[in-house]
């Protein structure tokens, strides 16, 4: 009865995250298709009007509706945080499996940089990085890449040391094999799935870098229909009281990432034998 209790609130979290994941990315594809709007349309005589039937969110100072910015805004923030997260988790993995494999010398230096690239503030560091460049997407990308790479090398490098102790890899030395093919058919495949729950974990880390970097105005183009961006205008009008202008922005950052940090955390436990056992009784 105990485990019956206590597992039954993780399913109903997890099933709740998938079902607000799912109808976000509905929407991203569904609201465009059926709106049949310019989501740039300005038009001054729908001016910051309240939600009603007509506009859901209602509209913005300039009269654009905040539904379907929205739901452009989390389409870019989703692509970009994707693409910043795969990225970070690539340069992560090949920094981690060389500090854990090779060892020596190698191991500290790199995890000396690592120490050093941690002692930096993200933010700061990550508008350092896009003040190089004009606004787009790409500098974004870079920015978030280049600020969380090393929670993923530290990931893999623990792994990779816990697998060199382990029989399998000895009797691999011991047969011959050379460095790059134990990488290859013994450690990569153990290490696939802590790869891949870091990449899940990186991407809401990577929507929220790019929506305070849009939000500071050094993100993404002001004119493009970013979640920072609507928020940084909606901002402007939140004393006249045009509250629905930064909400609904707001809650479009904040639902998808507790639906991947919840997605994450339960795939997290079912990798963890003996929390998988708990899950199955």
């Amino acid at each position: 009865m105990t485990a019956h209790t206590h597992i039954t609130p993780v399913r109903r979290t997890h099933w709740l995250a998938v079902t607000v994941l799912a109808a976000l990315v509905l929407a991203v594809f569904v609201v465009p298709i059926l709106a049949r709007l310019d989501q740039q349309l300005v038009d001054l005589r729908l001016a910051s009007l309240p939600p009603s039937l007509a506009h859901p969110f209602g509209t913005d100072e300039v009269g654009r509706d905040v539904l379907l910015r929205a739901v452009y805004g989390l389409r870019v923030s989703l692509l970009v945080g994707l693409a910043a997260a795969l990225v970070s988790v690539t340069i992560g993995t090949l920094a981690g499996l060389m500090a854990g494999a090779l060892g020596g010398t190698a191991d500290r230096v790199l995890m000396r940089v690592v120490d050093g690239f941690n002692s930096v503030p993200h933010l700061l560091f990550g508008i350092f990085i896009v003040a190089l460049f004009s606004p787009s997407a790409t500098a974004v990308v870079v920015s978030v890449a280049l600020t969380h790479w090393m929670t993923a090398a530290r990931i893999v490098r623990s792994e990779v040391l816990s697998l060199r102790a382990r029989p399998f890899v000895d009797a691999a030395i011991s047969g011959g094999s050379s460095r790059l093919r134990i990488v290859r058919r013994h450690l990569l495949p153990h290490l696939t799935p802590h790869i891949a729950l870091a990449a899940v974990l990186m991407v809401p880390h990577a929507i929220w870098h790019e929506t305070a970097l849009s939000f500071l105005g050094l993100g993404l183009p002001p004119h493009l229909a970013s979640l920072g961006n609507m928020i940084n205008d909606g901002a402007r009008s939140l004393l006249a009281g045009n509250w629905w202008a930064s909400l609904f922005p707001g809650l479009f950052i904040l639902l998808p990432t507790l639906a991947i940090s919840s997605l994450a955390q339960y795939w997290r436990d079912r990798a963890n034998p003996r929390r998988r056992s708990e899950l199955q009784l």
